[in-house]
């Protein structure tokens, strides 16, 4: 089983990222766009990734079968900006062996 995967990141400048992502991490989606500095500091896991500011928001562009989302993912999404039918909050969303190839873009910031 391969411990890495490749995740295709557009950040908020609209240029994509091709990246390597380790699923023996327990890294979530905002853990890596930290990791590669795909948003500038202080704009992205405002809240430590805890589901409570939306600051890691990202639209799903590929057909992954991602876990549901928690209750309070679902709620932050509801007062969230920029939000559309396949958004996700980055922090909520594991890096798994299963999401290799996944694509995703970030959302604008507030």
């Amino acid at each position: 089983m391969p411990s890495n995967i490749h995740i295709k990141i557009t950040d908020r400048n609209g240029t994509t990222h091709d990246v390597e992502a380790p699923t023996d991490m327990a890294l979530n989606l905002m853990e890596v766009v930290r990791m590669y500095e795909l948003a500038p500091e202080g704009t992205i896991g405002v809240c430590g990734g805890m589901a409570m500011c939306a600051s890691c928001q990202c639209y799903i562009h590929s057909t992954h079968d991602l876990a549901d989302k928690s209750d309070n993912e679902e709620a932050m999404l509801s007062e969230a900006f920029h939000v559309k039918p396949n958004s996700r909050l980055g922090c909520q969303v594991q890096v798994l062996p299963e999401l290799e190839g996944l694509e995703i873009e970030l959302a604008p910031e507030e």
